[in-house]
């Protein structure tokens, strides 16, 4: 085994790597004389290999798959540093009992997150597409529908609690929001008053909004979370925005509800399988605004995921657990503390 500490990096940025990562791989990694860093094969099956992976002390990935076989035998890899906040892709819990920690980058990503989901809101608000669509066309003021609203004073929720919804909540709050609402079981009371957010029911998050968002991961708990159900429970004024992750809602249950105009709109930066299918019927309705999965791309955003998924690995390669986990816990098994200990410096 080297003595250096060997960091992979995930080659699906391809060309964009220099652009998106290489100066922050640089950055971090290149002062280091302890450690070393290449780009790793493509993997033959789409996803990683116990194989390769364990060639490795650290990953940087961005978006390739880890299936329980992509840890089974592993056992010098201690960190995966994921580009962003989502680890959907990953196998937590094989991750856990291979004692690999998986880091996370979630003080990069959350402004570009919540100010994607207040420009939806205003987009559906005021209803841009159609705006545009009738100027492109010719039609001018005097032809228009009145269907624009005001956010001041309206009621804006969230499914999920975290960082991101919490960003987005004090944004909220400065533009003039009335009621707050949140559904999040892991959340406590104390912390949602400081956000000035009252913590209710899934119901009441989706029955009283006039606007619901969806900050929430995705995990086998949140999976098809948001049903024909939940959606039935909106107001037919209210809109709906998803910029988390698509399989968190039940999507041909949204379609059935915005083609039924059972409610005003909707914003979507994800969808259950992406890249949608070019039938999918949302492609094709005026009353959704969508995004291929990329408004949080924003040069702030991009590079602040690239420099703390490498801050994550530097910190792991000083013998320290890096600042956010998947999984804390992860931290108190005795093969990540050696793992951790072999390269502590003394």
């Amino acid at each position: 085994m080297s003595d250096r500490f060997r960091v992979g990096i995930d080659p699906g940025w391809k060309a964009t790597f220099e652009s998106v990562m290489g100066s922050h791989v640089r950055d971090v990694f290149d002062s280091r004389p302890d450690i070393e860093w290449e780009i790793m094969a493509p993997p033959a099956d789409g996803a990683a290999s116990a194989e390769v992976v364990d060639q490795y002390d650290g990953l940087v990935i961005l978006g390739m798959p880890f299936r329980a076989r992509s840890f089974e035998g592993v056992e010098r890899l201690a960190c995966i540093s994921r580009w962003g906040v989502g680890f959907d892709m990953i196998d937590i819990a094989a991750a856990g009992a291979a004692d690999v920690m998986v880091a996370l980058t979630p003080e990069a990503i959350k402004r570009s997150v919540a100010e994607a989901q207040i420009a939806l809101i205003f987009a559906l608000a005021k209803c841009l597409p159609d705006m545009d669509r009738r100027t492109r066309s010719g039609i001018w003021r005097t032809d228009l529908p009145i269907d624009g609203i005001d956010v001041k004073g309206r009621t804006l929720s969230s499914v999920g609690l975290g960082r991101i919804g919490a960003e987005m909540f004090k944004m909220a709050r400065g533009i003039g929001f009335g009621r707050l609402l949140a559904y999040d079981p892991y959340c406590s009371e104390a912390l949602a008053r400081d956000i000035g957010v009252d913590l209710v029911s899934l119901e009441t998050v989706m029955s009283e909004a006039d606007f619901v968002t969806v900050n929430a991961f995705l995990n086998s708990e949140t999976r098809g979370m948001i049903g024909a159900a939940e959606l039935a429970l909106m107001k037919p004024t209210a809109y709906f925005i998803n910029t988390a992750r698509g399989p968190i809602v039940d999507e041909s249950a949204l379609v059935q509800v915005l083609r039924g105009q059972r409610i005003a709109g909707a914003g979507l930066d994800v969808f259950e399988k992406e890249p949608p299918a070019g039938d999918n019927p949302l492609l094709a309705m005026d009353n959704v605004i969508l995004s291929p999965h990329s408004m949080a791309w924003t040069q702030e955003g991009m590079a602040g995921n690239s420099r703390d998924a490498c801050r994550n690995i530097a910190s792991v390669a000083s013998g320290n657990v890096p600042a956010c986990l998947a999984d804390p816990a992860v931290v108190n098994q005795e093969g990540v503390q050696a793992k951790l200990a072999r390269w502590r410096k003394s």
